[in-house]
């Protein structure tokens, strides 16, 4: 079984990126941050994948949006998320 791909857009000074991380983290799953402060190709990117969302965190499991941290908080409230994470696409 392999690991999923995890992109998390963040910004330097936000508080909603920082729990998301902390999230990710206590599942101890690797994840690729990509940091889009003062970046906007990166940002351009971020909304792009995202469906025009612009605020972060944005978060993605295998090129699937999850959305932000309340998105990602309600998944893992529901027992969805340690699904996507162990790669279950069953």
């Amino acid at each position: 079984m392999t690991s999923p791909q995890i992109d998390i857009y963040t910004d330097m000074i936000c508080g909603y990126c920082a729990l998301a991380k902390r999230l990710l983290k206590s599942k101890q799953v690797d994840f690729n941050e990509i940091e889009v402060s003062g970046d906007a190709n990166l940002r351009a990117e971020m909304r792009s994948r995202a469906n025009g969302q612009r605020t972060v965190p944005q978060i993605f499991i295998d090129d699937i949006h999850i959305g932000g941290y309340d998105d990602l908080y309600l998944l893992d409230k529901k027992g969805l998320l340690d699904k996507l994470l162990a790669g279950c696409s069953e």
